[in-house]
């Protein structure tokens, strides 16, 4: 692929009034329209030439014969990572995200909603954001008979997080083994997040079953494997999935959204993206196929991690949308979001 050196001054020029118009208009650009846009004085010819260079360097596309000009995807991620000029975040929408994000009186789980909905609302675009269930501080748990062979597990967390998961156990199980599995667990999960629990529990149990009833083991293990187990590690939220059809215009883009809604709703492979991100520094920026997630929707997703005490990063924060996002404008956008997430709960 092109790298940014190789381009002169002109291409570079000509280059960035088109993803700009992209940008704008989603529409494609010719040469004339061009002409009356730069900042060098440059002949519609001229202006040609250099499109049709750009064109075979697999920068820009013609949609269709005659056509003006798009950036392709290998296009706008150059562009990007290398020609944009990332703006300041506009005092209004700094002062709309401090607003929505105030943390009086608010759990983690509360903020983290409130952020999403903030990115949401003004990015038009779906906001998302990765937060592990297993850094909350443990503060009770409880076991309740539903039926023969299925018990109701509630974990409770020291910021305020309730939630629910079903367990299957032996039928006939009588309550005082629920009672007794729920006594084990609170008088050895205080002050601990679930992933230290079960450590410290297991072992325990491996050690010395004798302290609980058979049956009672059986419910504390499979109740910490439920939580503990594959998939429960990280709670995802996603908010403003209708954003994305706003810019929709043609039946096959409309097909290419709807894949990306049920990958959304497994919601395994964005898990996966983001638990990438939180390992790099700083804002994330995935464009179209660079990921499998967005190869058929053409999508692009803008993330940032956000830490917690010392700086330790526990999730991240960002925005999914069409491929011709206003990267200057949502990139500092997410950026800022996520550093008010970490000052607050920091």
């Amino acid at each position: 692929m092109t790298k940014l050196e190789e381009l002169d001054k002109r291409s570079r020029e000509v280059f960035r009034h088109i993803v700009d118009s992209y940008v704008e208009t989603g529409e494609p650009v010719g040469s004339k329209s061009l002409s009356g846009r730069l900042d060098m004085s440059l002949s519609p010819a001229t202006i040609r030439s250099i499109m049709a260079d750009l064109e075979a360097n697999g920068l820009l596309y013609a949609p269709h014969t005659s056509a003006g000009r798009l950036p392709t995807e290998a296009g706008l991620r150059l562009f990007v990572h290398g020609i944009l000029e990332i703006g300041d975040l506009a005092p209004q929408e700094q002062k709309e995200i401090d607003q929505l994000c105030k943390s009086t009186g608010k759990n983690r789980a509360d903020l983290l909603e409130d952020a999403t909905k903030a990115l949401c609302g003004l990015s038009r675009c779906a906001g998302i954001v990765l937060a592990p269930k297993s850094e909350s501080i443990l503060k009770h748990v409880e076991f309740v008979n539903l039926s023969p062979g299925r018990v109701l597990v509630i974990l409770i967390t020291e910021d305020g997080l309730v939630e629910n998961r079903i367990i299957e156990v032996p039928q006939g199980i009588p309550p005082s083994n629920l009672i007794e599995a729920g006594n084990y667990l609170n008088s050895r999960l205080a002050g601990k997040t679930l992933h230290e629990a079960k450590t410290k529990i297991l072992g325990e149990l491996e050690e010395n079953r004798s302290q609980l009833n058979l049956l009672s083991a059986d419910v504390v293990e499979k109740g910490l494997a439920i939580w503990a187990g594959k998939g429960t590690a990280t709670s995802l939220i996603v908010r403003g999935q209708s954003n994305l059809l706003q810019d929709v215009r043609h039946v096959d883009e409309l097909n290419r959204i709807r894949t990306l809604f049920d990958a959304l709703d497994t919601q395994e492979e964005l898990v996966e993206l983001l638990d990438a991100a939180i390992a790099a520094q700083g804002v994330q920026i995935f464009i179209g196929s660079e990921n499998d997630l967005f190869s058929l929707s053409g999508c692009s997703l803008i993330v940032s991690p956000y830490s917690a005490d010392q700086g330790r990063v526990v999730g991240a924060i960002g925005v999914i949308g069409p491929a011709r996002l206003n990267y200057s404008r949502i990139i500092p956008m997410v950026d800022y979001t996520a550093k008010l997430i970490s000052k607050t709960i920091g």
